[in-house]
């Protein structure tokens, strides 16, 4: 049985992060970047402010597809989800947009930035906020690479470059601010 990997304790916040789509051990934690991927990406949180634990605690996770897609068939790393996964998961995505109407959209990897940013190629849209219209207001988007360990795009240049011009744009975006001073409230 495929099982849907899901924020696990789902968190009202004006910052809503959209990854691609769980990996092998992410469908086996049950954890929205729960393995290798997510510890570079916390590292790029934690050097601008948030911690894991801060992070998951303040900002709602979800992904454009919501079960592990598979293995590439041909060789390492994870299958791209198909036009057709995208499109079967996209009623939960929009159902989240509506329901948690974020103020700043965290889109991590191509898959994610494709369904709300026509780039090419992620030095046209890395480094810089975009605004689209979702759910009836404004919302910023910042794009960010995949921090996948088979992806070269944030060590060499100009990906290196534009990811910390991405991180530094987001510490000092308001709502990220935001976030970093906010006090959480006990259940």
């Amino acid at each position: 049985m495929i099982r849907p990997v899901i924020t696990c304790q789902p968190v009202l916040s004006p910052v809503m992060l959209i990854g691609q789509a769980p990996g092998i051990h992410e469908a086996k934690v049950m954890q929205p970047f729960g393995w290798t991927a997510g510890k570079t990406l916390f590292q790029w949180f934690s050097s601008i402010g948030l911690d894991e634990a801060q992070f998951r605690e303040r900002v709602y996770m979800a992904a454009v597809c919501r079960c592990f897609p598979g293995k590439n068939p041909k060789g390492s790393g994870d299958r791209v989800p198909s036009e057709a996964e995208v499109s079967h998961c996209a009623r939960w995505l929009d159902a989240e947009l509506r329901l948690m109407q974020p103020q700043l959209l965290i889109l991590v990897g191509k898959l994610a930035i494709k369904q709300f940013l026509a780039a090419k190629k992620l030095e046209e849209v890395v480094g810089r906020v975009h605004q689209r219209q979702l759910t009836g207001k404004i919302v910023d988007l910042l794009p960010l690479p995949h921090p996948s360990g088979l992806s070269t795009w944030p060590h060499m240049e100009p990906g290196k470059s534009l990811l910390r011009q991405a991180l530094q744009t987001l510490q000092a975006h308001p709502v990220w601010q935001q976030l970093m001073h906010a006090e959480l409230k006990a259940d």
